[in-house]
């Protein structure tokens, strides 16, 4: 780099703004590229897996329901004894049927509720896990953006930029994202069970 004249060695076209930002883009760009690649594959694992965890989830909620395919079945298969028995000649006191009452109401089973639970919970982590995941890699690409300008201006904004990283935690909030994404996974084997 060239020297600067006298006095002018923090000036805003300075020699050290110019091998500070030279320096610092290095810096950046081995470091984030490093991070977004662990948010990246984050991202594609929290999205697959979101998606067969919905599709288990939608598999459980329709064990909450009333099994309607039964109900017909005991049905049609009241209406056929009564038909039988009555072409027989049979008194509709002796008419054999399900006995079911199907004006009870319906109560799932507890396994199933607590099934559906543990998927629900799976799946509301997993999508928050996406989420944050493409906050986090959108803030990287805003970090990596070039800034235009004086020399001394896009130093002072690189490092306000990464004062920003620091101070919001990024780095760690990839752990817990991790973290998050393992409860999720957690809880998904529980519904499971």
């Amino acid at each position: 780099y060239a020297p600067n004249p006298p006095f002018e060695e923090a000036g805003l076209t300075s020699s050290v703004w110019h091998a500070y930002l030279n320096e610092s883009r290095d810096y950046d760009t081995n470091l984030v590229a490093e991070q977004r690649g662990e948010m990246n594959i984050l991202l594609a694992f929290a999205g697959l897996f979101s998606m067969v965890v919905t599709v288990f989830f939608l598999q459980s909620s329709a064990k909450l329901d009333p099994d309607y395919q039964k109900m017909v079945a005991l049905l049609l298969f009241d209406e056929i004894n009564i038909q039988r028995m009555l072409a027989n000649g049979t008194s509709l006191d002796n008419i054999i049927t399900s006995n079911t009452d199907l004006t009870a109401p319906f109560t799932p089973d507890q396994n199933d509720k607590l099934a559906y639970g543990f998927l629900l919970a799976s799946l509301t982590l997993s999508l928050l896990t996406a989420f944050f995941a493409i906050l986090i890699d959108g803030w990287y690409f805003h970090y990596l953006s070039p800034i235009t300008g004086q020399l001394k201006v896009c130093a002072h904004t690189r490092h306000l930029r990464y004062k920003g990283l620091i101070y919001w935690h990024v780095w760690a909030s990839i752990i817990l994202l991790q973290l998050l994404l393992s409860f999720s996974l957690i809880l998904f084997l529980y519904g499971l069970l």
